[in-house]
């Protein structure tokens, strides 16, 4: 019965870990899948700079929490939320006429009715998006913030969050 059924929910994981803060999200998805498991369970999806390969994924669910560096102007490491009017403001249009940005995948979902019912970005306002391979100190210091965040997040949407081992614990209460 269709009202039987979990709200889907996924969790997108955006970026490149080769360019610094940019990676910021991967960084967050990983101590997620090692560190917690959700009832009912969550979708993790690493979505690197998945372009119209999202589009099924954003289509088959009810809620969409997107992880990245999202980049406000504040000061590196600030924690950032942003609800779904908001969201042009994640992840720039495509580089390239060979790219296609997050706002063309928006954009196209919401043409196709496909865009979730509920869609949140969270993420870490860069200090650096350049090559190299490694978050900067004030974005790494703030992982265990926005992991506290994303499970904060999907606990509002009905999910909970059960720790691996208490490692796991100790990261959302550091």
């Amino acid at each position: 019965m269709p009202g039987d059924r979990a709200a889907a929910t996924v969790v997108i994981a955006l970026g490149n870990p080769l360019m610094g803060d940019d990676g910021v999200g991967l960084t967050a998805l990983t101590v997620l899948r090692a560190g917690w498991t959700f009832v009912p369970p969550v979708r993790f999806l690493d979505g690197g700079s998945s372009g119209l390969n999202l589009l099924p994924t954003l289509g088959e669910a009810d809620h969409a929490l997107l992880i990245d560096a999202i980049d406000i102007g504040a000061a590196p490491g600030t924690l950032v939320a942003l609800e779904r009017p908001d969201l042009s403001r994640l992840g720039a249009t495509a580089r390239t006429a060979h790219q296609i940005g997050l706002r063309e995948v928006f954009a196209l979902a919401e043409l196709m009715g496909a865009m979730p019912g509920t869609m949140v970005a969270i993420g870490l306002q860069p200090a650096s998006v350049a090559l190299r391979p490694a978050l900067s100190r004030s974005v790494g210091a703030g992982v265990s913030g926005l992991v506290r965040a994303i499970i904060t997040q999907l606990s509002l949407w009905g999910h909970d969050a059960l720790p691996v081992d208490d490692r796991a614990e100790r990261v959302c209460t550091s």
